[in-house]
This record gives structure tokens, C-alpha cells and sequence, in this order.
């Protein structure tokens, strides 16, 4: 009979014969194993311990030690990282009070975790881009300061200070520490995320989603009452194809076209430019996959809890996407730098909004784009990759303010214009994105220069040439366009009444 050991690095060796016969990474299959056993604990979990028939004390209990174990299975001792940047930010939201913990927590949970990264790069293993204790550690961090800022705007903060976003995630009283870890180390969504908010996991634990929400439709569609407990057996079954197709095509094609090449000496000195746009393309589009399967599959376990229910569409049909992480089709039909960002990584898009863009009173873009770097780790190809998006945004903010409506006249130009947007912004994105694959200086400023920075060089004449009003001053010009369709609205209304 096998015994189970964990080792500092790998985790459990348990599964070191599938390892052997896959030819994969220990980590990864640990991976990979524990994300399908907790998608069959969800199922358990949502039929089992249902809020109907237990207490959030007795939920809150089970997620947290089922995380902490897949943990442990998966990292072995480093996932202690988890529990102490948890309770090292917990001990600082208790001491330091509401008005500047989400300055502190901030500053430590992000801290944490770039040192966690550091020493995980430049001490033990520089170039290994796989399973890492450091990946759940990512999610964690946005959890805490995400809790903090939360928190802050709750009990900190005056109602018409907040805009509608904070005041609907706004938490009112401090969490129990339970729930604190309850909310960063469950087993839905330690190993994976996504993230979501506090008080939509409270919600879900005490069997009340939707108590903070304001329901337009008064919980009714089409005028039939709407179930309060939908099944999620649909979705989660159409999440696992996804899954299955995705990593199926990525273990088909990610070895047909190599990232790498792109800064092979004879590949640059041989292809034409054309082909090497093409391939180009072609490689980075290979690269995928594989986030669409990680991503999907956990948005299915968190589903499988009954965690992630969004209400209902038009047709009165639920909807799963409270907590999705990508939509797919939309990355890949996206006609504009913003469209791909919005629908890739949604949840870390949220947070950084939340957590930097809408509160930072200078260069917004910029510092998110920095802080987003900062928070993906410490290689130099990341830092390239946002400093490019910088670089890419303002150019494509201005070509679509200046560029965009001389194309609205008739359908036929709307067309050729997506055609045309939709090439460049897959180019722009591959382009952007390239360093981080590469990870390292050397080859990612050896691919810029083959292609002579010519991105970088256009985007900036653009950003420059093609005026764009400031974010503030385009807020205040919408003000007074708001103003009276509201005006008229409360008219037409009395009218309807007398």
C-alpha cells in the first residue's frame, strides 16, 4: 500500500506513478487531481451540507479545512504562506481600525506575496512556469485587500462618498475570523479563484444570495416567480466540455507552434514579416487553452456549490457568470484592446478597478497597469508586457475617440472597421503579450527589435497626434446629457400619472 508523504516543494508524492505515465509535473498533476476532487466535494458539499439543512458556522468549517488540505495535498508546507498572510492582514484589520487598514493591508498582503515570488524566482527556480504555491497566494492577496478596501468603504466612509459599486459591496461589520478564512482559503477556489466578493460568498454560505442586491424585476421574470435555489447541473456539465475541448486542443497543438521561435536567429533571418506576424499570431493563440481550461474548471467547481448564480437573463434562464473568469468568444472575436482585457481574467480586472483605477487620483492607467504587474510576480517579462499595455491602451483610447465614428455611417463601414480592429487588436494583444511568455529581458527585447518596436514607436505617435479628453472632463460632459433624460423621464411619468 502507497503512503502518502508531502514534501516542501511537490506536495503529496502520491501520485508519482500518473506523473511517470504522463511524463507531466508532479505539481501539476496534484494539480490538476485535487481541482476534479473538488469539483465531486462541491457536488457533495451543495447536496449535503445545503444551508437548508445545516449552519454557516458548520459550512464556513468544512470549505475552510477542505481548502487547507487540497492545499497541503498540492503545496505541501508552503501552503502555510496562505494561512499566515491571512492571519498576519486580520491581526493588522483588528489593530489598526477602519480608516487606513486598507492602506496597510495593501501594502502588506502585496508585500507577502512579492517576496513569496522573489525568493520563488531568483532563490529556487528561475524559469518555471507551472503549478506554484505562489499562483493561489495571487488569488488570496486580491481577496484580502479587496475585504480591506471593503470594509473601509463600509464602516469608513459616508453613503455619498461611495459610487454604486462600493456601496453595493460595501461591508458593514468587521468578518469573524472564520468567515475571514473561510472566504480566502475555501476549497472552491483556494488551489484556482476566482475571486469574488465578500458578501457575495457570505451570501452564498448563509443560503441568502442576492440579500445585498436591489432585484429590478422584484425576483419575478416574465412574470413568474424565480426559483431561489436554480441547479447548476446544466452549466456545469457545458463548463466541463469546455474544459475537455480546451486541453485537448492545447495538448494537440501548444508543441506545433512553439513561442520560442519567434526568437529563433534562423526563424527571423528566413520568414518574411508577413509570416512571422502570422506565426505570431498562430503561437500565441496556442497559449490559451490552457487558461481556459484552469479558469473554466474552476468556475465549474464554485458552480457545482452552488456558488456564482447570477440572477436570470431575458428568457428567464439562470445565469451562472456571477464569479466567471473569461468568455471566450468574446477574447477571440475582440475588436479593441479594452473588449479582450474586459473578457479575459475578468475577476483580477474587477479587482484592480476597484482596488486602484477608481480611487487613484493621478494617471489611473498607468498605476493599474503597475500594479497589476507587481501582482503577477517578479519577472522582468511581465513589467514589458504592462509597460507596453500602457503604451497600447492610450494609443487605442485615441484612435477609437478620433478614428471610430467617421465608420458608424453604414453597416458595410461598421464591418470593414471590426475587420480591420479586430486584426490589429490581435496583433497588439500578441505583441503586448509575448514577454509574458518569455519571461527574460534578453528575448523579449530580441523579439522587439526584430520587429523594429514598430508597435511601440506607432502607438506612441498616435497617443500624442490623436487628442483625447481627460477621464474627468469626459465624466462631466456626460453629467449634463444624463441630467435631463432623467428630467424628461419624471415628466413623461407624471404625465402617465394625472
Amino acid at each position: 500500500m502507497a503512503t502518502e508523504t508531502i514534501s516542501a516543494c511537490t506536495g503529496s508524492d502520491l501520485l508519482q506513478p500518473i506523473s511517470e505515465i504522463t511524463n507531466l509535473p508532479l505539481d501539476q498533476v496534484n494539480f490538476v487531481v485535487c481541482q476534479l476532487c473538488a469539483l465531486l466535494t462541491a457536488v457533495w458539499f451543495r447536496l449535503y451540507l445545503h444551508p437548508s439543512k445545516t449552519s454557516p458556522f458548520v459550512r464556513h468549517v468544512v470549505a475552510t479545512l477542505l481548502g487547507i488540505y487540497f492545499a497541503l495535498f498540492c503545496f505541501g508546507w508552503y501552503a502555510l504562506h496562505f494561512l499566515l498572510q491571512s492571519g498576519i492582514t486580520y491581526g493588522i484589520m483588528i489593530l489598526t481600525g477602519v480608516e487606513h487598514m486598507h492602506k496597510y493591508c495593501l501594502v502588506v498582503a502585496l508585500g507577502y506575496l512579492s517576496f513569496c515570488q522573489i525568493t520563488r524566482v531568483y532563490v529556487f527556480d528561475y524559469g518555471m512556469y507551472s503549478a506554484d504555491f505562489t499562483g493561489p497566494m495571487m488569488v488570496i492577496t486580491q481577496k484580502i485587500t479587496s475585504v480591506a478596501f471593503e470594509i473601509h468603504d463600509g464602516m469608513a466612509r459616508k453613503e455619498d462618498q461611495l459610487n454604486q459599486s462600493q456601496k453595493l459591496l460595501a461591508i458593514r461589520r468587521m468578518p469573524s475570523l472564520l468567515e475571514y478564512f473561510s472566504y480566502n482559503c475555501n476549497f472552491m477556489g483556494i488551489l484556482a479563484g476566482p475571486t469574488s466578493s465578500y458578501n457575495d460568498y457570505i451570501a452564498f454560505i448563509e443560503g441568502t444570495p442576492y440579500r445585498h442586491r436591489d432585484l429590478e424585476t422584484k425576483g419575478k421574470v416574465n412574470g413568474k416567480s424565480r426559483l431561489n435555489d436554480p441547479s447548476p447541473n446544466t452549466e456545469v456539465i457545458r463548463k466541463l466540455a469546455t474544459c475537455f475541448i480546451s486541453l485537448l486542443v492545447f495538448l494537440s497543438v501548444c508543441k506545433v507552434c512553439p513561442v520560442e521561435r519567434n526568437v529563433d536567429d534562423d526563424f527571423i533571418a528566413t520568414m518574411p514579416f508577413y509570416a512571422q506576424v502570422v506565426y505570431l499570431y498562430l503561437s500565441m493563440l496556442t497559449t490559451r487553452p490552457k487558461y481556459y481550461f484552469v479558469w473554466t474548471l474552476a468556475d465549474a467547481i464554485n458552480n457545482a456549490a452552488g456558488f456564482g448564480f447570477n440572477g436570470y437573463d431575458s428568457n428567464g434562464l439562470p445565469r451562472w457568470d456571477l464569479i466567471s473568469n473569461l468568455r471566450i468568444m468574446n477574447i477571440e472575436l475582440a475588436t479593441s484592446f479594452k473588449v479582450f482585457l474586459d473578457n479575459w481574467n475578468i475577476q483580477t480586472a474587477h479587482w484592480l478597478k476597484r482596488v486602484c483605477y477608481e480611487r487613484c487620483p493621478y494617471n489611473p492607467t498607468a498605476a493599474t497597469f503597475l500594479l497589476s504587474a507587481m501582482w503577477h510576480g517578479a519577472y522582468p517579462g511581465y513589467y514589458l508586457t504592462f509597460l507596453t499595455g500602457i503604451v497600447i491602451t492610450l494609443a487605442a483610447r485615441a484612435v477609437r475617440h478620433n478614428v471610430r465614428p467617421y465608420f458608424l455611417g453604414s453597416p458595410a463601414l461598421k464591418f470593414v472597421y471590426d475587420v480591420i480592429t479586430w486584426a490589429a487588436t490581435q496583433i497588439a494583444i500578441c505583441y503586448t503579450v509575448i514577454p509574458f511568455v518569455l519571461l527574460s529581458v534578453g528575448p523579449s527585447l530580441k523579439f522587439y527589435r526584430s520587429w523594429y518596436f514598430c508597435i511601440h514607436i506607432g502607438c506612441i505617435l498616435l497617443a500624442i497626434v490623436l487628442p483625447v479628453k481627460p477621464r474627468h472632463l469626459r465624466l462631466k460632459e456626460q453629467q449634463p446629457a444624463v441630467q435631463p433624460s432623467l428630467e424628461s423621464t419624471d415628466s413623461n411619468q407624471k404625465q402617465k400619472a394625472t
